[in-house]
Parts: structure tokens; sequence; C-alpha cells
């Protein structure tokens, strides 16, 4: 075999987006036989764009049929799990959408359903496939900045207007979202986060619900991390400003780095700064360092986190991001928002039960009624996704 065989479930915008790339050539090893979804109308443009396609209307009919190897989720967030789920009972491998789920405990099942099935298991965090990131990681992971201390990302250049929040009902609610600007845009940015810089042990988070828009979700978040080596992260993510700021800056005892306008800089201190500090016999003079830049053209990603995934399955390839690290953003957003509902510090290891009965608190009260249908305006995936300097 020199294709997978693959269904989507899920043909909106992100759906369509993979379903043309595959058509379109992008993905080699990846054929399309079957897509599901339950709106009549996304089938119908499925169709346009790939008729030889099989469509279902339920997502079981597809991975009954014997037609796919593997399947891509791009449902709402709520339903990745529990696809996920039903795909690992039927053997067949499965690379979901981001985030992850909305709950760390949904999540956390379907990682151990991964496990129980022994297929391939991948997520879409696209963004990893960017050079620049790439670097980070491999500087930061390898300890060439030495002892880690701080990160700021200021990410607000997620723009959204008030129009893009009416193009849906299940946009900017807590039952069809899960969530807003930590659960729909900064996803990417969280998982890139925490894979440069690792994990934290707890977070103090200030979620602002409708700041800036007429939504009843968060669309400005401030979280405040603490690692267990002393080192600290500060994460500003925003669909309310404009023109916005894309600007990560991380350091440690080796130096600093910062990745802005597509570049990433890097200051290297010939000395450790903490073997400095008390070796100075002065006290205005700093560690002399070097100074290099690195930039590189970004793919496309979508189309590259497929294909590793079809080579993981035909031939044991490495994937980009194994799917059961999607938990590791879900627990840190998962942990900000405990943290802003109860106004206090939140671990990262959270208490999984309070999670969840805040959330169906805020499901429970909150109704829909009066935002518009769902709207597939055709937008431009790779676009709407692509990393913005």
């Amino acid at each position: 075999m020199d294709k997978i065989r693959l269904g989507i479930i899920g043909v909106g915008n992100m759906g369509s987006g993979h379903l043309r790339n595959v058509a379109e050539g992008k993905c080699p090893k990846v054929e399309v036989t079957a897509v599901a979804d339950t709106n009549p109308e996304k089938l119908d443009n499925a169709r346009k764009i790939q008729p030889s396609a099989v469509c279902f209307d339920t997502a079981e009919e597809l991975l009954d049929s014997g037609l796919a190897d593997a399947a891509l989720i791009a449902v709402p967030h709520y339903g990745h799990p529990v696809y996920a789920a039903e795909c690992f009972k039927r053997g067949i491998h499965v690379l979901i959408e981001k985030p992850a789920g909305v709950t760390s405990r949904s999540v956390r099942k379907m990682n151990e359903a991964a496990d129980r099935a022994g297929v391939k298991f991948a997520i879409m965090f696209n963004q990893r496939t960017n050079p620049v990131y790439q670097k980070a990681h491999e500087i930061v992971q390898s300890g060439a900045l030495g002892q880690p201390k701080r990160l700021v990302w200021i990410i607000t250049n997620w723009y959204r207007t008030q129009a893009y929040y009416n193009s849906g009902s299940w946009r900017a609610t807590w039952n069809g979202e899960g969530g807003g600007v930590l659960l729909n845009q900064a996803p990417h940015n969280i998982d890139l986060w925490q894979w440069i810089f690792g994990m934290p042990k707890r977070v103090r988070a200030f979620c602002s619900v409708g700041k800036y828009h007429n939504v009843g979700i968060e669309d400005d978040v401030t979280i405040y991390g603490e690692y267990e080596n002393g080192a600290t992260a500060v994460f500003i993510s925003s669909t309310g400003e404009a023109p916005g700021t894309n600007r990560l800056e991380i350091s440690g005892d080796l130096g600093k780095l910062v990745l802005e306008d597509g570049k990433l800089k890097w200051w290297r201190l010939e000395t450790p700064e903490r073997e400095f500090c008390f070796t100075a016999k002065e006290g205005f003079v700093t560690p002399c360092h070097t100074y290099e830049e690195f930039s590189a053209d970004a793919p496309e990603g979508h189309p590259e986190v497929l294909e590793s995934f079809a080579e993981a399955v035909l031939d044991g390839g490495e994937l980009i991001a194994d799917g059961r690290e999607g938990l590791n953003s879900l627990l840190i957003s998962n942990a900000a928002y405990l943290s802003s509902w109860t106004n206090d510090w939140a671990d990262i290891a959270n208490n999984e039960a309070l999670f969840d009965e805040y959330l169906e608190r805020l499901r429970s009260r909150e109704c829909d009624g009066k935002k518009a249908a769902p709207q597939n305006g055709g937008e431009d995936v790779s676009e709407r996704w692509k990393v913005r300097w």
C-alpha cells in the first residue's frame, strides 16, 4: 500500500481545507476515500472538491464502511475525544484537529484508549513545522540556552470582529467551542510554549469575558506560570487588539532568544550569567555575548502534518505531534480557566472534577438562541492559521 485511505469526519472550514489540500496533490501518500458530516450543504461542497469520496451522514457509517484505514477528525471541539474513541474501537488510525478536546478528563480517557488500540494517533499542531519554532525548541531543549529563566509571549494578533463571532451558533459559546481565545485561537501557541519551554507547575490567570466583543466567553487572557526550578512564564493573548503583536522572548542563564517578524534572534553569553554575577569584580558590567539570527520560509503546515501522519501509518515514520501531547496544552488552558473562575492559583495537575463542575454551570446557563446559523463562507484555512508575524 503506497497511500492511506483517509476518511474525514467533519467537512466544515477545517475539514474541507484538508480535503482540498489532498485533492490538490499536497499530500501524495493520502487518498480521501470517504467524508462524513451531518450538514448536507457541507457534503455537497465536499463532493465538488473530491467527487470520488463517498459521503456519509454520520461518522459511525463512515467508520463501519471499511473504506478508511485512518480518520481525520475536524468536528467541534467536544467531539474530538468522542470520535477518536470510536476510531480506536475499530482499530482505525487517528489524526485530530486542535485542541485535543475541552476537558483534560476527556482527553486523558482518549489517550488511554489510544494506548489500548495500538494505532497511530496524531494531532494537527501544524505550527510545529515552522523552522523558527523548531530552532527555538532545539536550542532550549538541548540546554544551549542554559538553565531556563523566563518565557514571555505576547500573541495578540488573533484579531476578530463581532461579525466573526456572529457567524455561527457554535462560536463564542461554552456549549459549542468550550471556550474562547484559549480554546479556539491560542492552542497552537500554548502548545509551542510547553513544547519549547516545558510545562509549568501552576498558573495564575485572568480571563476577561466579553472584554472587547458581545460574547459570553473570554476574548482577552493573561497567564502567569511558575516552574519547579523557579522559572516563570507570562502568556498574553487577545482577539480584541489591532494591529496586534507576536513576540516570543525566552531567557536562560546562557543567553536570550527573541522570535518576532519571522526571525529568531539569539544572544549567546560567553559565561553563564549566574557564574558571572558572583565572580565579576565590577558592579556595572554584563557578560560578553555573541549574536546570531535565523530565519526560514515556513511550510503551509497542515499538509506536512497530514503527510507525516500517512508516512507513520505506512512506514512507521515519526509523527510531527503525537496525539497524546494534546493533553499538555489543554492542561494549561484548563488550569488558566480554573484560576480565573476561582480567583486563585491553579495547579497544572488541576482538580478535574472542580473544573468540570464550573464548566457545566456555564454551559447550563448559556442560551444560544439569538446567535446566527452556522456559515461556511469558503474561508481560506491556510491563511487563517498560518503564522502571522
